[in-house]
């Protein structure tokens, strides 16, 4: 088997899919890449217990075909080093060995068996097909994963929760303190289901989609998904359990309502935190009628601080606190220049919604307040 192919292009994809490798295999043969030569097409996968991703690359002056699998550091780490310039794979089919021929050198070593890589599992006949822009699917992500958990005890809060219904998709991540919500009206299904996608595999598509264009192609069934883009394919096993009911926790008919101003909002939180105790990132929020007086306080340290926004305020007098680092990340994630508060009361969950949102797309953000001592 012998092809041609550019080290810059090769090296990219590479990289890409690397971030698919875990540090520690059970199977020493997923430290490796698996390549496959079709005609002038090269296929080359990298995988652990729970995702598998594949790209595709073009190739000049193809001998033969088969597969082969390499260790991934040594494709990897002589590739950061070479200018861009044609690599030359020559193969020994019987004996594996592997030589790599560019401009001023060569390297070789021995590759393994490309049968002996394991195959994706195949979805179940009852499998669902949903086919929509990749961007709905860049943009559900990139709203949504910075609010998943990081919890042993509740995998299933680990994830992205894809809501598929026969109106829209939704987004739904949550950590029990601050929780988003994306529905998109331009992807519907013919009938009712979902799925959680687990931090992993959504960060490698957070990746790879702003280089794609075109449609996504999402077939999965209860366990595993299978997610072809135009340069990438990916196999991933889904979060099991069940997803708590999202829309119960998500007050309604909030009586308190202010517009503001995002990023001063985010400014002004983001220099008063400073002051706040540093075990509990506490900022307090006084609203009245035209202005929010935010304060943040450490007594063991004397430190405090104060600062005035102006807004525009429909609701009864109130004070309510709420831990700066989580009110600082929905406010970097809402995509708009205003952004309105609803509120009930200081002991429940505030909701912080975008003035304007994307074109059918709309969003809610949640985040529970912090108890006061005042």
């Amino acid at each position: 088997m012998k092809f041609v192919v550019s080290s810059a292009l090769l090296s990219s994809h590479l990289q890409t899919i690397s971030r698919v490798i875990s540090s520690k295999n059970a199977l020493p043969i997923l430290d490796c890449f698996l390549l496959e030569l079709k005609g002038n097409k090269l296929t080359i996968t990298a995988a652990d217990n729970e995702v598998r991703m594949e790209t595709f690359v073009e190739v000049a002056e193809h001998e033969g075909e088969g597969s082969l699998a390499i260790n991934a550091k040594n494709l990897l780490d002589p590739l950061r080093e070479l200018p861009d310039q044609p690599l030359t794979f020559d193969i020994n089919d019987e004996t594996l060995e592997v030589y790599i021929y560019y401009h001023n050198g060569k390297y070789n070593f021995i590759g393994l068996k490309g049968d002996e890589y394991p195959r994706p599992k195949e979805l179940k006949e009852t499998a669902l097909t949903l086919n929509f822009d990749s961007q709905i699917l860049l943009s559900g992500i990139n709203r949504t994963i910075f609010a998943t958990a990081d919890d042993e005890l509740r995998p299933v809060m680990n994830g992205i929760y894809f809501d598929i219904s026969t109106e829209n998709l939704t987004f739904v991540a949550s950590d029990g303190h601050k929780l988003v919500r994306v529905a998109s009206t331009d992807v519907k299904a013919t009938e009712r289901s979902s799925f959680i996608l687990p931090k992993k595999p959504a960060n490698l598509l957070r990746a790879v989609l702003p280089r794609e264009d075109g449609e996504v192609e999402v077939t999965f069934d209860e366990n595993h998904a299978v997610i072809k883009l135009t340069k990438y394919n990916m196999v991933c096993r889904f979060v099991e359990g069940r997803y708590p009911n999202y829309n119960s926790v998500i007050p309604v008919d909030n009586p308190n309502k202010v517009t503001l101003d995002r990023l001063n909002f985010l400014n002004a939180v983001k220099r008063v935190s400073v002051f706040s105790n540093p075990s509990s990132n506490l900022v307090k929020m006084q609203l009245s009628e035209d202005k929010i007086i935010i304060t943040a306080q450490d007594i063991d340290y004397l430190t405090a601080a104060e600062e005035v926004i102006t807004c525009q305020y429909a609701g009864s007098a109130m004070s309510i606190g709420f831990k700066a680092p989580f009110l600082v990340d929905i406010l970097n994630n809402i995509p708009s220049t205003e952004v309105i508060l609803e509120l009930s009361d200081p002991s429940r969950a505030g909701i912080i919604i975008p003035v304007e949102n994307e074109e059918n797309e709309e969003m809610l953000t949640l985040i529970m307040p912090m108890m006061l001592n005042d």
